[in-house]
């Protein structure tokens, strides 16, 4: 990976605002729009163009982000409609051409391979309730295509929302780590957003009493979407699912109160903490 330049403008000076995002020898454009900012929005130009769209938020109910992706001739007027029917977003994201070179078989396209990734990457439920219809489009249109979701990727984790980053454990990885219990045993990776716990994990079946209530909602909702299911005597995750600490993935897997930074531990015996804070 080389090193690049983005270029991020905030409209209103706020970084809590309406931002344009952009690699700024590339043709593609991220605008980060604000549910709360639908009206200045539709004010700009740029976002009544041909593009894709992703719509971003949490369900208190489920583990995981949310995400629904969408393409229109019309973002903006698109995404209005959303904001008449669906409740579950917070923040918008338009991707659009700067040169205003993206047709209407390029936002399909890069849609349907979108919805693709997202699936396979599986940081985020993917809201989508009908899959879009796949299509060949010419070897050289592909190539150019190919290039635009790579810049795609890239300007959406720049603002914060990881979608297409995979978080499965790699053979490469030389820093796997481990957590054991009484009916315990983990494997997991820390990084940049969070701690990885990957498919296969056994956690603890029985929750102590004295644990925080945080951890009693957590293995719940892990439960009630599918990510923890019961096989004998413990739980095991379904899915590679990337916590929000090292403290919060050990406290699932040993169903107690954890310090994670203790806990996970290298195949030297090595903790996380002796690895990275010391």
């Amino acid at each position: 990976m080389r090193g690049k330049t983005i270029q991020v403008f905030l409209t209103d000076g706020s970084p809590r605002g309406i931002k344009l995002a952009e690699i700024t020898s590339n043709i593609e454009q991220a605008i980060f729009i604000p549910r709360s900012k639908m009206n200045e929005a539709s004010a700009r130009k740029e976002v009544s163009r041909p593009g894709i769209y992703f719509l971003f938020g949490k369900n208190g109910e489920d583990a995981k982000p949310e995400v629904y992706i969408g393409q229109s001739r019309n973002c903006i007027d698109r995404i209005k409609t959303h904001d008449q029917k669906k409740d579950f977003w917070n923040y918008a994201v338009l991707i659009i051409s700067k040169t205003e070179s993206f047709t209407q078989t390029h936002v399909e396209y890069l849609e349907e391979l979108a919805i693709t990734k997202a699936t396979e990457a599986n940081r985020y439920s993917l809201e989508n309730s009908v899959n879009p219809k796949k299509f060949k489009v010419p070897e050289t249109m592909e190539a150019d295509l190919l290039d635009n979701f790579d810049t795609i990727k890239i300007l959406l984790s720049t603002l914060g929302f990881p979608l297409f980053d995979t978080i499965g454990k790699e053979e490469k990885s030389k820093e796997i780590l481990y957590c054991k219990g009484k009916d315990a045993m983990a494997e997991g990776e820390y990084q940049e957003d969070g701690f990885v716990v990957f498919k296969g994990s056994k956690a603890k079946k029985n929750i102590t009493q004295s644990s925080t209530s945080t951890i009693f909602e957590l293995r719940n909702k892990l439960i009630e979407t599918g990510i923890l299911i019961e096989s004998g005597d413990v739980y095991l995750l379904k899915d590679d699912y990337i916590f929000s600490s090292p403290s919060a993935a050990a406290s699932q897997i040993l169903a107690r109160n954890a310090n994670g930074w203790t806990e996970w531990k290298d195949k030297n015996g090595k903790s996380l903490d002796e690895l990275k804070r010391k």
